[in-house]
């Protein structure tokens, strides 16, 4: 009897790992393990399929409608909702605490669909897989089915990185509330979970703070743009900027989608948006004939550290910021900020002296500890590019590593907590291929889908150290970015590798970039269906 068990057992081992080899799916981020069912089993989805919702929290509304939006895509209606199991042809959603907190099991057997997780952000990233699931000749051919037909399988998975981001830049150009919300739609498939919004430069300010109106009257306004690399003006006014009523939309919307916004509000450099608005901030004061900025680049003129009034105005816009933006964290910028002004001011001088500094970049690390300050006494964190550690910083403050991984590596080392964004693997305004001629203008750089890919958040970093890495990060600088459509095509495919990064996390022994490019190229299939466009090169190995 315990041999024909065993027989059986063999045979059907042998069918699901022939099935497993022969149609798994291809998901990105690559989940933690797929077991799959046998080929001839399928759930089938239809307007009869009921959604039995077991979560409880205050989010758990956010998953039926999130289902309900994949059955309008598919089946054109919503489905109808259930408290208990009367028959099957079901989506069960059910909380597991033993369970990661954004890890999930989605499990689809003939009878149900069933997604177990011990948080909503967790169900929700299990539907994200599951739309990737669904056959993508579902949505070419929408409203047209009756059916749809998904193949039987177990998905167990959880990230890897607490931390997995998106920085898009706002202040260059300026982008819409609806193609933002597009942006977070792109993060949430990919389920990244960190939204760096870019919204203050010296090419204009871009949020609107109640108590200076002048930052959105004037400093959102440029006179005209350069064009080229700085090469000429192209003579047309340009503006923008996003009420606070336009926030508080988008904070909502990210919510919905389990993603947390992280504000930037550059301090003290990239500031002449508000330096044109308020004069006075500037260590020239009405004499510096500040504009906000035609062209691209750095300007040298920043907010005067000697003046008690600068802090006030930060102390004030980051009062209102604070109230808009719930999340943990508010990013003060900190980058490429010269200092040659405050060597000449006598008011940065005498804070110099007073406060027994060394020199500017100590001066500049006096502006950082107190800001900190501020923000830690409203329960907030301050994170900072990898300038900040120049002249010192508390061990609270993180770390954004822009500048290849040094910073992070620096900061990981100190003690401190990091976030990996070398732009010579994240930097998404970059080029694409080394042939440039098929491709729009760019900042500079050469950034291919496989060099992405191959980002080791971890190089040179004891298995102690490794712990204050947070997470990854992609960054979407727009200088040379004019449209929507042009902002997809940089952000994808490689948001889908540093989505995998971040995810998944493979060592880099186990890293495979060939099953990586076949899974990028399945889901550019779906970036397709929804309308996004996307670079194309890899698919030929044109990158290279």
């Amino acid at each position: 009897m315990n041999k024909i068990i065993f027989a059986l057992a063999a045979l059907l081992f042998s069918a699901t790992t022939m099935a497993q080899q022969s149609n798994e799916p291809s998901i990105l981020p690559k989940p933690s393990k797929v077991t799959m069912g046998l080929q001839e089993c399928f759930f089938v989805l239809n307007p009869q399929t009921k959604i039995i919702n077991k979560l409880e929290d205050k989010d758990a509304k956010v998953v039926t409608k999130e289902i309900n939006s994949l059955a309008q895509e598919l089946l054109g209606r919503n489905l109808k909702t259930a408290s208990s199991i009367k028959e099957d042809n079901n989506i069960i959603i059910k909380k597991n605490g033993s369970l990661a907190t954004e890890g999930y099991i989605l499990e689809i057997t003939p009878e149900n669909i069933i997604i177990q997780a011990k948080s909503t952000a967790g169900a929700f990233y299990a539907l994200q897989t599951l739309k990737q699931i669904v056959p993508i000749q579902a949505y070419e051919t929408p409203l047209d089915l009756e059916t749809v037909k998904l193949p039987t399988m177990k998905v167990e998975d959880a990230p890897h990185f607490a931390y997995r981001g998106f920085m898009l830049d706002c202040s260059r150009h300026f982008w819409d509330v609806e193609t933002v919300k597009e942006v977070i739609d792109i993060m949430a498939l990919h389920k990244m979970n960190r939204f760096h919004w870019h919204l203050t430069e010296d090419q204009g300010w871009r949020i609107e703070i109640k108590k200076y109106p002048l930052l959105t009257e004037k400093g959102s306004l440029r006179e005209q743009t350069t064009t080229g690399h700085n090469e000429g003006f192209d003579g047309i006014p340009y503006g923008g900027y996003y009420t606070q009523k336009d926030i508080k939309e988008i904070v909502k919307y990210a919510e919905e989608r389990f993603i947390t916004i992280i504000p930037e509000i550059e301090i003290p450099g990239h500031s002449l948006g508000a330096l044109c608005a308020y004069p006075w901030l500037g260590c020239r004061g009405e004499e510096g004939n500040y504009k906000t900025w035609s062209l691209w680049g750095v300007s040298p003129q920043i907010v005067c550290a000697g003046k008690e009034s600068s802090f006030k105005f930060w102390e004030d816009v980051l009062g209102e910021v604070i109230k808009l933006f719930p999340g943990e964290y508010i990013h003060i910028g900190g980058d490429e900020a010269p200092r040659d002004e405050w060597k000449v001011c006598p008011l940065c001088q005498k804070r110099i002296q007073e406060n027994g500094l060394k020199n500017e970049a100590e001066l500049q690390s006096y502006v950082t500890h107190r800001i900190e300050e501020y923000l830690n006494k409203h329960g907030r964190k301050l994170i900072g590019w990898d300038e900040i550690l120049e002249g010192g910083v508390s061990q609270s403050a993180t770390i954004m590593s822009w500048r290849g991984a040094s910073g992070g590596i620096k900061a990981a080392q100190k003690g401190n907590y990091a976030i990996m964004t070398p732009n010579d693997f994240c930097y998404l305004d970059y080029f694409q291929t080394k042939d440039r001629k098929d491709e729009p203008d760019a900042i500079g750089g050469y950034v291919p889908l496989s060099k992405t890919y191959s980002l080791n958040p971890y190089d040179k970093l004891t298995a102690e150290q490794q712990k204050y890495i947070m997470g990854v990060q992609g960054n979407l600088w727009c200088e040379y970015i004019p449209t929507p459509m042009q902002l997809q095509y940089m952000a994808l495919p490689r948001l889908g590798a540093i989505a995998e990064v971040g995810w998944s996390n493979p060592a880099p022994e186990s890293k495979d970039v060939n099953k990586f490019i076949e899974r990028a190229k399945h889901l550019s299939r779906y970036y397709a269906v929804f309308g996004w466009n996307f670079a194309k090169h890899f698919y030929d190995g044109v990158e290279q």
